[in-house]
């Protein structure tokens, strides 16, 4: 039904497919917590992270969106629920030092150590070896992402509209990332 559809319904199929996920995940987050509860947190959890990872790689083949945007959009929201929830429950409660620090501490945790251990690992497990060599528009993202956190963080104040300002950079990474993928157009 989706190919058949004009191009601009799929930006329109996807939120819809979106949207529809919420109410799955709560049914999915309750059998995955049924589960655990009768054979140990740690199956639990792995069946509950075979699941998203395969639903993701299915749905990502159905709607055609690009690894780049289920990576960098998708699973980092997804991935980052918890830690979200923490940082939003401390930006309420006026801590907003607390709120910085953890969503930064986690950034800095995935880019120091996180990402080169599975490079690590990558070369005794899996079928080939990574490396860190990313594509030109993610470095951009990044150097992005740094001076925008670097400017917010040194100023020592807050706004509601700084808060607007990142939403508008990720909705504007989103974007790039959902309708222009890497390696969609020639070398430069």
């Amino acid at each position: 039904m989706a190919e058949k559809a004009a191009p601009s319904a799929h930006t329109v199929l996807f939120v819809l497919a979106v949207l529809a996920i919420v109410p799955l995940a709560a049914l999915l987050s309750h059998a995955t917590e049924s589960v655990a509860e009768k054979t140990g947190d740690a199956i639990g959890g792995l069946f509950n992270a075979t699941i998203f990872v395969s639903s993701v790689q299915k749905a990502r083949e159905t709607l055609g969106i690009s690894p780049a945007f289920v990576g960098f959009i998708i699973v980092a929201l997804v991935g980052a629920a918890a830690e979200m929830a923490v940082a939003f429950s401390a930006a309420r409660r006026n801590r907003l030092d607390m709120s910085v620090s953890i969503a930064l501490g986690s950034a800095s945790q995935i880019a120091l150590f996180e990402a080169p251990v599975l490079v690590l690992l990558s070369y005794f497990v899996g079928p080939k070896p990574m490396d860190l060599q990313f594509w030109p528009g993610a470095v951009t993202m990044m150097m992005i992402a740094t001076v925008t956190s670097c400017f917010i963080t040194n100023s020592g104040r807050s706004a509601w509209f700084i808060g607007a300002l990142l939403i508008f950079i990720y909705v504007v990474f989103a974007m790039t990332l959902y309708m222009v993928p890497p390696g969609s157009h020639a070398p430069v």
